[in-house]
């Protein structure tokens, strides 16, 4: 296993043809912008990161008050792009232009879509079934699998027609969607398989980790090898309900935990926690499918499960398969975004996937991650187009927050483009 139990890392990732091909090559920083700095006016929409892009929806979600109906990320243009209803006061897109936003003048209101969505889970709470406020439309992007036919079916376009013209839109999925809890090989209870998301610090200061909270279906206790003696103990989980996840603490408290997700032929550094934007470029790692990216297309999205219904999830179009669950959803730069969930489709046909936002999970179990807490020891390591990343240790044989050698799976692109598997 690659995420515990081993001595800090010495070893340097050689500059050169080391990382020119392969998987994770593509988590090269060459394509972050910085604060574009060339402009004095005001009005012109700032050049961004997308982490930046989020804190700065953030602030202008509580200026803008009524008048703020979502934002997205525009990564082409590396701009945030807030939608405002400006009613009679003209003054709130003035003030979104200033902060740095492009501002985009839509009909429907937060206010209006967010009760649109309270109707939908009333009304059409159908396994199957998903939702989320998609910013870039300024609709309820509804989505329904396989299995809702009907008087399902029916159900749900008429509680869609209910809302009104012009507030959802409902897209037909040829998948089913379900948790990925079996089919990897990253950790194991009883005849469940998932992955380990991030390494993290406990309240009380002990190394652990979060995961799915579905997969703490399978047993209390977790072992890195199937069979082998239990190494973590599930300390709390959620599923279903206000999310899916779960803390899984270390046995050993000496256990070494760096905040680092294994990309197999190398290591990223995770430094912090961050929110997820829509439009936000976006990779995940887990040990059945390795590394694949994508794009956030949903936040707060309510998913119902067969199991039962999980609400504050993201969507994005990132693949998953069985055994990808609780793998770890993080930045190009080592923000860390989301625990894998559950969706519909795999990496061959694509489909929808959701993520467990991890700010919102470790507020919950009230642990810590990176630069906030104990359990990752800083990677050594030379930079890597500008940024340092941590050393790897032969697949197999690393250390990190990541979910499972993907090397081992055969996960890894050798063309270097990731999620094209």
């Amino acid at each position: 296993m690659s995420h515990k139990r081993i001595p800090k890392r010495k070893a340097a990732i050689a500059v050169g043809g080391v990382v020119a091909l392969g998987a994770a090559a593509i988590l090269l920083p060459n394509a972050n912008a910085s604060q574009d700095g060339a402009s004095d006016d005001a009005a012109a929409p700032k050049t961004l990161k997308a982490g930046d892009a989020s804190d700065l929806a953030s602030r202008l979600a509580g200026l803008l008050g009524d008048a703020f109906a979502g934002s997205y990320y525009d990564g082409e243009n590396k701009q945030l792009v807030v939608n405002v209803v400006p009613g009679d006061n003209n003054n709130v897109i003035v003030q979104a232009k200033k902060a740095g936003a492009a501002v985009r003048e839509v009909d429907n209101s937060m206010t209006e879509l967010e009760a649109g969505a309270r109707t939908l889970k009333s009304e059409a709470t159908i396994p199957g079934t998903s939702w989320a406020v998609d910013p870039r439309t300024n609709k309820i992007l509804v989505t329904a699998d396989s299995t809702v036919t009907g008087d399902k079916w029916e159900q749900l376009e008429s509680t869609v027609r209910s809302l009104g013209s012009g507030m959802a839109t409902v897209k037909k999925s040829a998948g089913t969607f379900k948790t990925f809890v079996s089919g990897g090989d990253a950790i194991f209870s009883g005849g469940a398989r998932c992955s380990l998301g991030f390494n993290v610090t406990a309240g009380d200061g002990s190394p652990a980790f979060l995961t799915a909270g579905h997969c703490a279906a399978g047993g209390d206790q977790w072992s890195d090898a199937q069979g082998g003696q239990p190494i973590a103990t599930v300390d709390q989980a959620v599923f279903p309900g206000e999310g899916d996840f779960a803390l899984v603490t270390y046995d050993d408290p000496a256990t070494v935990a760096p905040s680092e997700v294994n990309l197999g032929d190398q290591t990223l550094p995770i430094s912090q926690a961050a929110e997820a934007t829509v439009g936000q470029e976006v990779f995940r790692m887990g040990s059945t499918t390795g590394l694949a990216d994508g794009q956030v297309l949903g936040l707060n999205a309510t998913v119902n499960y067969p199991e039962g219904t999980v609400t504050g999830l993201i969507q994005t179009n990132v693949c998953a398969e069985p055994g990808d669950s609780g793998g770890s959803m993080f930045t190009r730069d080592g923000l860390a975004v989301g625990l894998t969930s559950g969706g519909s489709g795999d990496c061959a046909s694509g489909g929808e996937t959701f993520f467990q936002p991890v700010t919102t999970a470790l507020e919950a179990v009230g642990a810590t991650l990176g630069d906030a807490g104990a359990a990752g020891e800083e990677a050594d390591g030379q930079e890597i187009g500008g940024e340092e990343a941590g050393a790897g240790d032969q697949p197999g044989d690393g250390a990190g927050a990541g979910a499972g050698d993907a090397a081992d799976q055969g996960a890894q692109d050798d063309s270097g483009l990731a999620g094209t598997h």
